[in-house]
This record gives C-alpha cells, sequence and structure tokens, in this order.
C-alpha cells in the first residue's frame, strides 16, 4: 500500500499564561491508503489535538508532517485550507448537517461549493445516498431523522467528494450500541471499498472494530 500519512516527531503545547501545557510529545505515526486505523486514548490524552493536526484544522509546533507527499508542516493557511477541502472527508460525533436542508441538500452542499452543476452533484449524491441506505429518506430534514440516521447523512457527506482520507471523531459517541454497530458496519464496507479510515475513539469496542490501533496517552502514542 502507498503512504498516504507520515508524521515524525510531532508537537504541540498550549500556554496558559507562564504554564506551557504538552499535549503532544514527539508522535510519529503512518498512515497507508486503504489503511483503517483507530487512535483510542481517554478524555485529555492529546487524540483530539492529534486529529486537527492530521486534518489540517490546527498546525504542531514542531516535527514532520507529510499528506500525499506534500509537506503540511510547511503549508501556509491557505494550502492547509485546500488540503482539508480537496483531501479530506470528516465525519463527527455530533454529525454537524444544517438543520434546514434535507438530507440530499446536505450530501450536495460539498460539490456544489466546488462549483458542479446541481444536475450533477444530486446525481452523485444519489449514489452516495444509496450507499449509506437512505434513499427512503433524500427529502427528509435532520429532525426527521434519527441519530443513527443523520450520521449516515453526514457519512454520505464526507464521502461525496471522493476523499483520500475519511477522518471520524467519534462517530458513534451519540448512538445508541445497536445504532452504532449498524455504523461501524458501514465502516468496514466503505474500508473493504478503499477508503482509508482513521477513527478517534476512547472506546476500545469500538476501536477494535477497526484493522489497527494506536493508543495515545499524556501526548505520547504507541502501537
Amino acid at each position: 500500500m502507498n503512504r498516504l500519512i507520515q508524521m515524525e516527531n510531532i508537537n504541540k503545547s498550549y500556554h496558559m499564561g507562564d504554564e506551557a501545557l504538552h499535549v503532544l510529545k514527539d508522535v510519529s505515526l503512518v498512515v497507508s491508503s486503504g489503511d483503517y486505523l483507530s487512535i483510542l486514548g481517554p478524555s485529555g490524552s492529546g487524540k483530539t489535538t492529534l486529529m486537527n493536526i492530521m486534518g489540517c484544522m490546527d498546525t504542531s509546533d514542531g516535527g514532520y508532517y507529510s499528506f500525499e507527499d506534500i509537506a503540511v508542516h510547511s503549508c501556509t493557511k491557505h494550502q492547509l485550507a485546500q488540503i482539508r477541502n480537496r483531501k479530506i472527508g470528516f465525519i463527527f460525533q455530533k454529525y454537524h448537517l444544517i438543520p434546514q436542508y434535507t438530507a440530499m441538500q446536505n450530501v450536495i452542499m460539498p460539490l456544489l461549493l466546488r462549483g458542479m452543476s446541481y444536475s450533477e452533484a444530486v446525481t452523485q449524491a444519489e449514489d452516495c445516498i444509496r450507499l449509506v441506505g437512505l434513499s427512503d429518506r433524500i427529502f427528509h430534514k435532520p429532525n426527521e431523522l434519527s441519530g443513527g440516521q443523520q450520521q449516515r447523512v453526514a457519512i454520505a457527506r464526507a464521502i461525496i467528494t471522493k476523499p483520500a482520507l475519511l477522518l471520524a471523531d467519534e462517530p458513534t459517541g451519540s448512538l445508541d450500541s445497536a445504532t452504532g454497530k449498524e455504523i461501524l458496519s458501514l465502516f468496514q464496507a466503505l474500508n473493504e471499498a478503499g477508503n482509508t479510515i482513521v477513527m478517534i475513539s476512547h472506546d476500545k469496542q469500538v476501536a477494535e472494530q477497526s484493522r489497527r490501533i494506536v493508543s495515545i496517552s499524556d501526548g505520547n502514542l504507541s502501537a
């Protein structure tokens, strides 16, 4: 498999007055194309900070980060936004759907923002919505959908741009266990179809559904 992500000696600190809080300490990680990796750790372990750096939403204080051979650690804010918008699909615990939009309207939004025609975007969205099993809810708004259905819409929105990486932050955290298992089964199918997935979780049982687990504790990463 081709190397998608390479991180070496990533550090991140936050300053509170004269105090420095070291959140990430010399973190090194490789993610290959087609991988399905869980980053497992308790609250306060540094996993969200690591996800934000991996997703180009934040920058490290030091170290090397390469994404598809792009030297992310040297990128400008504009270049980071380009990587984030074109190469990464985000799936969050709270779905982040636009409440007044239907499932279809939520899913097509990334394509319309790229300038794709409405008719072409709708055709692609229909395929993605069908893939996540929501063809019968295509014109429903978020308040007319269950939590699991809302997460499926969010997944369809994340995959519609065919990103190089799906980055999932506690994707089952707001769901009951049965619905969470359905979402994890969908992740498994997406990975088998060739999608690269990195999932952030505090739940060992959830993390064990991925192909590979790394653990983070007090800013230190271990296999």
